[in-house]
């Protein structure tokens, strides 16, 4: 499976060509610079990235735990807590020195026939600016159901819970990542579990982009008739995690761009317009990793259930 986006990239590379040409043609000398950049930049991203693929398709090892302190070791002679307190129930579980920090562990979930090699900048930011539990989830590419997909992220969130002694996570998506990652939130539970879920690119009402691609099951699933995106429509009482959808107009996977969006009135959403970004260029691209590490900065939200919002970056 490793050809799979390989397969994929004429695909691709047919849909950044079309938008930029369709324009020519109907603008003779007065092609869009913001649409032709960006695919050209798309076409760059594109190349490198699947010369990083390889370096992606392992799934990542979890770092290991700490070694137990020697007995006597703490304070008064007993076994202390993760928080340095005596405990005399017994010894403290081994946990990763996360707990306490500003900051809870970082997931981050890639798209479409794709794996963790997307995320190597944006990880290099987040480590590079204080943050200092960064995983990335591989799911496999013969995943066929975005909600099998999920399931996968939940157990992966509570193992990452109990490792770290951390209560909540905050997940980053890209493209079906965030899909995959909002219906762990919305319809599975995981709202008690995230919370900032931060989404790149991702078709939160269904795109119609590659009818020829609908051939894949995940692909069908992501178009606006499919029976995932009528669920993510469905209620969301007291939903809790604080989402950020960032998203493009110049982003060619999705049709519309503002499928990107998120708009539901029980989430607490926040909508960031990105200028001049494809959709392979969101995970590198300097100023969404700028807008990603304030949004994941930000404390937990005090706003009313179902308050949206919205802003913008060059």
């Amino acid at each position: 499976m490793q050809a799979l986006p390989f397969l994929s990239a004429p695909l691709l590379l047919a849909r950044l060509l079309a938008g930029p040409l369709r324009c020519t043609r109907l603008l003779p000398g007065r092609a869009p610079s913001p649409l032709l950049r960006s695919t050209v930049m798309e076409l760059a991203v594109l190349a490198g990235h699947l010369l990083l693929y390889p370096t992606g398709i392992s799934q990542e090892r979890p770092l290991p735990r700490p070694a137990p302190p020697p007995p006597g070791d703490s304070a008064h002679g007993r076994p202390a807590t993760a928080a340095g307190h005596p405990d005399t129930d017994g010894p403290p579980p081994l946990l990763l020195p996360t707990e306490g920090r500003a900051h809870p562990p970082v997931l981050l979930l890639h798209g479409f026939i794709d794996n963790r090699s997307v995320f190597v900048l944006l990880r290099r930011s987040l480590l590079r600016h204080g943050w200092r539990h960064v995983e990335a989830l591989n799911y496999s590419p013969l995943t066929c159901d975005l909600r099998k997909a999920a399931e996968l992220l939940g157990r992966h969130v509570e193992e990452v819970c109990a490792r770290t002694g951390h209560r909540r996570v905050d997940v980053v998506g890209h493209s079906l990542g965030g899909l995959i990652a909002r219906y762990y939130v919305q319809r599975l539970g995981g709202e008690s579990r995230v919370r900032t879920l931060v989404t790149l690119g991702t078709p939160h009402s269904g795109t119609r982009i590659a009818p020829l691609m609908s051939a894949h099951p995940l692909v069908r699933q992501m178009r606006p008739d499919s029976e995932v995106i009528a669920e993510l429509s469905l209620p969301a009482p007291n939903c809790r995690t604080q989402c950020v959808a960032f998203w493009s107009e110049e982003d060619q996977v999705m049709i519309p761009a503002t499928t990107a969006r998120i708009d539901h009135p029980d989430l607490l959403a926040h909508n960031v317009h990105v200028a001049g970004v494809g959709h392979l260029a969101l995970p590198i691209n300097g100023t969404v990793a700028a807008g990603i590490r304030e949004a994941l900065a930000a404390p937990e939200p005090a706003t009313e259930q179902g308050a949206t919002g919205a802003a913008s970056v060059a």
